[in-house]
């Protein structure tokens, strides 16, 4: 099975919220970081149970999965009820159909205003699906 295939498969086995599928996507001692929060999460039965103890009221829509061989690249969209959109580009490591390692940033969709300085340069808005 493709690297891609894996990821894939990890997000639609977390929005199914198929705890079991979860983890046989995921090696015992993988690895994954969020940048944004500096947590690291380790092992398997963590990275299961940070999903699975997200509020409920979300759900996933995959934007994009880009294959590099045994590094895939991904891009999500999880809406929150109550919170908001959330973004979430995930750079995985995929090895032996399961993946080892992962680095995450996790930003609140639109949470952010450009500098002032920017403004006569951009435009705020939404690139097309």
């Amino acid at each position: 099975m493709e690297s891609s295939e894996i990821v894939r498969r990890y997000w639609s086995s977390v929005w199914s919220r198929d705890w079991a599928a979860v983890g046989r996507t995921l090696a015992q001692d993988v690895m994954v970081f969020w940048p944004v929060t500096r947590e690291v999460i380790r092992g398997r039965d963590n990275m299961v149970a940070v999903n699975s103890e997200r509020p409920n009221g979300w759900s996933i829509d995959v934007l994009e999965v880009h294959d590099a061989g045994e590094v895939v690249v991904s891009e999500v969209q999880v809406p929150q009820e109550d919170v908001g959109i959330f973004r979430v580009v995930s750079i995985w490591t995929v090895s032996d159909g399961v993946i080892t390692s992962g680095r995450e940033y996790w930003t609140l969709y639109g949470g952010e205003e450009g500098p002032d300085w920017r403004r006569r340069y951009t435009s705020i808005g939404d690139l097309p699906s």
